[in-house]
């Protein structure tokens, strides 16, 4: 019996992995993407066939949006049946916003989506892109025993961690390990050998479809609870017209400063529909707002918990509910769920 080889299709989106110093200004731009397939010759060591596809021009992460998240959503899913996982060359700063988004659009996924990309151009000699492009590609087109992906989730991979997509968030900016999922296990760990945390891993209905959800509506704003915090500000905010949801970043296990003024301008925007999700502004830890006054008042002011999410998957979230549905009780509720292992309730 013949086993066919397995087929990764490699996306490269920009990023600092892909770029080269500008002999002008000294800064990093992107290159061609030849250039970085040439400067990793052992993608040809593989036994996998791995095609290419290309953002042109490359994107700096920076300027990442929800249009180029349904174009990329919109090639995983018109390639999907024709292989069996995926990795996305990304820049690290708004990976993380990527991972999420993209895991709420596809439901039922059943290949890898491996984000990664590096922290210095893969053109340097201590390049850190090397080593996460080869390993993510071997974690995508990795079975088990049944045929069955062994990571069926969108992921990130970076400095010998595979994370969940919508745990993770960039704790670095200069160190090779830019990436954790606090409240989270690790997917998997390689080191020279890969070991995987099955325990960890979603397992989907294998015998169905997944089911591509391109629609995202951006109005969500995030704000962040400071000592001081003006009124006319929050009123600002709260009250603006188009708004659909909040992220609000409060203190510690979900606590914000128990103003009079605050509170009526809360409970006037949840009663107005608007959508206030509560996310602590600490890395690790969940929202308990019944644990002390300062947060119990948010709660009877109709503030949702958002448990232990990152901020990147709760704003992801949201635009992923809102596009879907126009009823906010219905986001309410989802928002109050696991849907795709975001968040430990």
């Amino acid at each position: 019996m013949t086993i066919s080889r397995q087929k990764v299709l490699l996306i490269y989106t920009g990023g600092t992995i892909g770029m080269s110093r500008s002999k002008l200004t000294g800064a990093l731009e992107p290159f061609d993407f030849e250039h970085l397939l040439k400067s990793v010759p052992e993608l040809t060591q593989f036994d996998i066939d791995i095609d290419t596809y290309q953002f042109t021009p490359p994107i700096d992460s920076s300027d990442m949006n929800p249009v180029l998240w349904q174009s990329l959503a919109h090639i995983i899913a018109e390639h999907y049946n024709s292989f069996d996982g995926f990795v996305v060359l990304h820049g690290t700063d708004t990976m993380a916003y990527t991972a999420s988004a993209l895991s709420y659009m596809f439901e039922n996924l059943t290949k890898p989506v491996i984000l990664t990309g590096s922290q210095l151009p893969i053109g340097q000699l201590r390049t850190d892109g090397k080593e996460n492009l080869i390993t993510s590609i071997e974690i995508a087109s990795a079975r088990n025993s049944e045929g069955h992906a062994m990571v069926p989730e969108v992921c990130i991979y970076f400095s010998g961690c595979l994370l969940r997509g919508n745990r993770t968030t960039k704790q670095s900016a200069e160190n090779f390990r830019a990436f954790e999922s606090f409240n989270y296990r690790h997917l998997a760990n390689a080191g020279i050998n890969i070991k995987y945390n099955m325990e960890n891993i979603l397992q989907p209905q294998w015998d169905c479809p997944m089911i591509p959800h391109y629609e995202l509506d951006a109005n969500v704003i995030v704000f962040t609870i400071f000592p001081g915090i003006p009124e006319g500000i929050v009123r600002h905010v709260l009250e603006s017209p188009t708004l659909r949801s909040i992220v609000m970043r409060t203190y510690g296990s979900g606590n914000a400063p128990q103003l009079a003024w605050l509170q009526k301008l809360l409970r006037q925007a949840t009663d107005n529909g608007k959508i206030i999700i509560n996310i602590s502004q600490c890395m690790a830890g969940t929202v308990e707002m019944g644990r002390y006054g300062a947060g119990y008042h948010l709660k009877i002011s109709g503030v949702i918990s958002g448990y232990d999410s990152t901020v990147e998957s709760a704003v992801t979230k949201l635009m992923h509910l809102q596009g879907r549905y126009s009823d906010c009780e219905t986001i309410r509720q989802f928002m109050q769920k696991s849907i795709r292992g975001e968040i430990t309730i």
